[in-house]
């Protein structure tokens, strides 16, 4: 009896464990779905459960550090693979994590040493080769980018990145002639990418040449309309060429896309101040001004304007918080006495004018003796005033720059964030997607969160999810969006505790659909397919006629086939950084599934998953059609989903319908048009790219140009 006492907790024991295995490994899946759709603060949650339970683990570090990269935690991100290498030292993605985070806090040495440790396991790795040219040219060492970018060009002799990232170096090291030819040659190889242009405009404008930065600009921003440096570059430009009216359309169009954009505001109303438009320059310096009360230079060209159109008293309100701070600055004391004079404050005017006085006086003898003047700047801003005392730009300043004596010149981004940014456009992920890939406008999904977005304002509408919002079934209103927003550490904490309520409702009344509805909606936003598909499953049967059960069930099936194509293809998937560096992590191996048990070919039975994925996905939008054929997202999704499988005959037909339907739908015209254009019929995908950029998918003009071209 004891015996089979001590073989019975064994055996429990064992079952315990197996049990702990597979929740965990379930866990660390669902957290990597969540990192794949870029949801990166659900992921942490996941992988913090992984590592809890089982902290001996590596993989769940790796990935708590990619996510926390992606949020700019760099500390956390060195010390999650710090303590991934602990535990499996060859793990080369990691070294690779590890240089990035390094690199983003300015640690060069570091972020070289992991780069090349990572390249001792995956040698020639192209991302890590750029990423540690990159650190080489911030640390100053272009010795070393340049032996980089000789190993880097050897290993990948037609990447265009190499000759962008070099001529970045060659621009800052000051020899724009060989910066000129790397560019030159980067636009050669690739002639569609925006940054190219962008960065080459930059040397013709050093050199005066601002006929050629104006062609050059012009083209990156037909290949890259919604990149406001562009625009601000553009209008620094057209002043220089005295086109003011070209100018201020320049940063109209800035505004447009991002109405608090501060050199865009502030240049402006400088230039609305040059042409009389003084009231509208007012509200410029206003918005400068809530968005940066400690902006002095705003404060005095709001004087300045107050002063012109007769608010003597704002004006003076505006001079005391300027002259509070620089009270070395002789015109702020001049203009003063002037707006004093107007109120009939003679003894004020005068004081100003004789405190001015004294003051330029004392300035003329501390000359003579040969004591050095004090900057008309406050003494935190003297470091970057002596700094830009070197520049030829006469009418125009750093963005850091607060030498008040530049108020009235146009502002430029600082040498430091130019230089920056030069490296970020060359080899960030998400500006390769923008200005490189041509992909489809994603599905549309039944959701409660979505991505604001300013261009792109459509309200999607459809009378089945108003008429299901009327009944009020859930807990909060759903909308149709095929830009989901990643959900806030609030927003997880909430759908984890509404699938406990829900999950209470249905242990009350195990047919209430709606809950199950609920619970599924909650299951797919905390990236948890597996459980979503079986409420999703629960709530056709006991509601056959459930449209939006059918529809979200195709769009989580989509996904999770996504995911898991990536995994068993070993796609990269590109992470932007803030750096100028590049994350390309290869997220190796998948989801096990039964099929693999099977004698058949790996590949054989990957492909009939496949079509057996995409089946169910098509009767479940069959089925939406079906019941409700005005849907017009059910057609839209199962064109993208024939897309995938190469059927655009097929696809363009759905786009067809749900167009006919809905002739305002701009991501139809657009899909549409790029299904065409695969089909070899130009000019009509060429309509309908026009048509979507007209209706606000401004990514079209791009597509077009290349066509064009």
């Amino acid at each position: 009896m004891k015996k089979k006492l001590i073989l019975w907790l064994v055996l429990q024991l064992c079952s315990l464990s197996l049990f702990a295995q597979i929740n965990t490994d379930r866990v660390l899946a669902i957290g990597r779905n969540a990192l794949y759709f870029e949801d990166y603060v659900l992921s942490i949650q996941y992988f913090n459960q992984v590592i809890r339970s089982k902290p001996w683990l590596a993989e769940p570090y790796f990935f708590r550090a990619v996510a926390k990269i992606n949020l700019d935690d760099y500390k956390g991100a060195e010390l999650d693979c710090t303590a991934c290498l602990e535990r499996n030292p060859f793990l080369a993605q990691a070294y690779y994590a590890r240089g990035i985070a390094r690199q983003s806090m300015e640690d060069y040495d570091g972020a070289i040493a992991d780069y090349e440790r990572g390249l001792e396991f995956k040698r020639e790795d192209r991302a890590m080769m750029v990423n540690e040219a990159v650190a080489y040219i911030q640390k100053k060492d272009y010795d070393g980018a340049e032996q980089m970018f000789e190993r880097l060009m050897k290993a990948h002799p037609n990447y265009s990145m190499n000759y962008l990232s070099r001529g970045a170096m060659y621009l800052e090291k000051g020899d724009t002639a060989k910066a000129l030819v790397d560019y030159d040659k980067a636009i050669d190889m690739d002639p569609y990418y925006a940054p190219a242009y962008g960065n080459r405009a930059i040397i013709y404008y050093q050199k005066q040449d601002f006929e050629k930065a104006l062609a050059d600009l012009n083209e990156a921003i037909r290949l890259d309309p919604r990149e406001n440096g562009y625009y601000i570059n553009r209008g620094l430009v057209r002043y220089q060429m005295n086109n003011l009216r070209g100018a201020m359309a320049d940063y109209d169009q800035v505004i447009g896309l991002d109405k608090d954009n501060l050199i865009a505001r502030f240049n402006r109303g400088l230039l609305r101040f040059q042409v009389g438009d003084n009231n509208r320059a007012i509200e410029d310096f206003d918005v400068v001004l809530q968005l940066e009360p400690d902006n002095y230079m705003a404060y005095y060209n709001r004087a300045l304007l107050r002063y012109e159109t007769g608010d003597y008293g704002g004006a003076i309100q505006d001079f005391d918080i300027v002259l509070n701070e620089y009270p070395d600055f002789l015109p702020g004391y001049y203009s003063r006495a002037e707006a004093k004079k107007k109120l009939g404050d003679a003894a004020g005017a005068d004081k100003d004018i004789w405190t001015a006085y004294r003051k330029e006086e004392q300035a003329k003898k501390d000359r003579a003796s040969g004591k050095q003047l004090a900057s008309s700047s406050s003494s935190s801003s003297q470091g970057n005033a002596s700094q830009n005392q070197t520049s030829n730009e006469e009418n125009t300043r750093e963005q850091s720059d607060k030498n008040i004596d530049k108020f009235n010149r146009l502002v430029v981004y600082d040498k430091e964030e130019e230089r920056r940014s030069k490296y970020q456009n060359e080899v960030r992920g998400r500006v390769q997607d923008r200005n490189v890939r041509v992909d489809l406008e994603p599905q549309f999904i039944l959701t409660y969160y979505e991505k604001p977005d300013e261009v792109k304002s459509q309200l999607y509408y459809s009378k089945l999810v108003d008429d299901f919002n009327q009944r009020r079934a859930l807990k909060m209103k759903l909308l149709i969006t095929n830009d989901e927003a990643a959900l806030t550490e609030g927003q997880v904490a909430t759908h984890f505790a509404s699938i406990d309520e829900y999950s209470a409702r249905i242990s009350q009344n195990p047919n209430d659909a709606d809950a199950y509805l609920g619970r599924a909606i909650d299951y797919m936003l905390v990236q948890d397919f597996s459980a979503a598909l079986r409420d999703y499953d629960k709530v056709v049967e006991l509601q056959p006629d459930a449209v939006i059960a059918y529809f979200n069930r195709a769009v989580v099936r989509y996904k999770q086939m996504q995911y898991e194509d990536s995994n068993r293809k070993a796609e990269i998937l590109d992470m932007p950084t803030t750096t100028g560096t590049t994350m390309n992590f290869s997220f190796g191996g998948r989801i096990s599934s039964p099929a693999q048990s099977n004698n058949l070919p790996v590949r054989e039975i990957e492909d009939k998953e496949r079509a057996y994925n995409h089946e169910l996905i098509t009767r479940d939008y069959d089925k939406c059609i079906q019941l409700n054929p005005e849907f017009v997202y059910a057609y839209f999704n199962r064109a993208n989903l024939r897309c995938a499988l190469r059927d655009y005959r097929a696809a363009i037909q759905d786009y067809t319908e749900a167009i006919e339907r809905d002739p305002e739908f701009a991501e139809a015209y657009f899909n549409r048009g790029l299904a065409r254009l695969s089909q070899g019929d130009t000019n009509r995908g060429i309509a309908d790219l026009s048509k979507a950029g007209e209706l606000g998918i401004v990514n079209a003009y791009s597509i077009i140009k290349r066509m064009m071209n």
